[in-house]
């Protein structure tokens, strides 16, 4: 630790994700950054030189002149909040079996037998997962705790109180996701201008057996998933941030437009009482207007990381209707990411 913070290590830095974690970690009350690493063909170079910053706040001061270092380098931290892509997430094993605790944004390791993947606010009990991780990897210090898909976030979020209060049996969403979840160079200009592109390859999938997990529970078997049937089609829309999706659900037991109105605007969160600097004041915000939620108006509530639902009504093929908002690069990736290590730090787990 310096300065009673812990030191923090950012895997990919100079991506979308990544820069988004480098920001976030300016003046953070329980970290520091103090390592950067990225690809080869940027290891050697500052931080400042190696990365082209695509945000619209400034580099934070002292981050520039960090040296990049690549996946093979020696760090000095106590903490890795990883930004690989999936193929480079490989590596996050090699970090945790160093001993690094790893908080990882990647999909690579969100659906294995032993590795918890967090929402704290909906699922901090499956971080009782790190024992058995541990048992089984050969781990001491070092553990791996994963975020979900950025559409996932919004999605597991907005059914969870309703999961709690009526039961959900059936799910239909449709997401129109921000180009930015694509990385900084993922979509064309020309490709997605004047258009709608109804294929995010791995997309609908991950949507789908993430939430599941997310919403399940874990015990002496393992994880056990919800049982709830999930259909998903995910689309990629010309907005710069923020995944907006429409969410029909099948209840278990009835409920009025007042009760499921409550369930979601009451949700305080499973972690409400810890204190975890990155945590909104409420995670779900409720609009009652029939145009909202916009990803233009809304994507910042809560600094970007509350969940914004709206246009709540009956579903004549279902039961009940509505729309969510999360900003896929900070509730559905930085933010995420950061909130889960605090998580870790208010567990004793770091």
């Amino acid at each position: 630790m310096e300065s009673g913070r812990y030191r923090v290590g950012v895997l990919g830095a100079t991506g979308a994700v990544g820069q988004h974690l480098v920001s976030r970690l300016a003046d953070h009350p329980w970290f520091t950054l103090a390592e950067v690493v990225a690809s080869e063909r940027s290891a050697g170079r500052s931080y400042g030189e190696a990365v082209r910053w695509r945000l619209d706040v400034p580099m934070p001061v002292g981050a520039g002149s960090l040296m990049v270092k690549d996946l093979q380098s020696d760090l000095e931290c106590d903490l890795l909040l990883s930004a690989l892509d999936a193929g480079a997430a490989a590596a996050e094993e090699g970090f945790a079996r160093a001993g690094f605790p790893v908080v990882s944004n990647s999909s690579r390791h969100r659906m294995d037998v032993d590795v918890p993947l967090i929402i704290p606010e909906v699922n901090p009990g499956h971080l009782r997962a790190i024992s058995s991780q541990r048992a089984r990897r050969g781990l001491t210090r070092g553990l791996i705790v994963t975020n979900p898909n950025c559409s996932t976030v919004g999605l597991a979020m907005a059914l969870k109180p309703l999961h709690d209060a009526f039961g959900i049996a059936a799910v239909q969403v449709v997401t129109m996701q921000a180009i930015s979840g694509a990385g900084l160079d993922g979509v064309s200009g020309f490709a997605i201008q004047d258009n709608v592109i109804p294929h995010i390859g791995g997309e609908e999938e991950k949507l789908e057996a993430e939430t599941v997990k997310i919403l399940g529970g874990f015990g002496d078997g393992g994880f056990s998933p919800a049982d709830v049937a999930i259909s998903a089609q995910c689309n990629r829309v010309a907005v710069l941030d923020g995944h907006t999706e429409s969410i029909s659900v099948r209840l278990s037991t009835p409920a009025t437009a007042e009760e499921v109105r409550t369930a979601l605007s009451a949700f305080p969160g499973e972690v409400a009482d810890l204190g975890l600097p990155s945590s909104p004041h409420g995670p779900i915000l409720v609009r009652d207007e029939p145009d909202r939620p916009q990803p233009r108006l809304d994507r910042y509530q809560g600094g970007g990381m509350t969940v914004v639902v709206g246009r709540l009504r009956p579903c004549p093929v279902m039961d009940w209707k509505f729309t969510a908002l999360v900003h896929n690069m900070i509730r559905g990736a930085a933010g995420a990411a950061l909130l889960n290590a605090e998580l870790l730090v208010a567990q004793g787990l770091l």
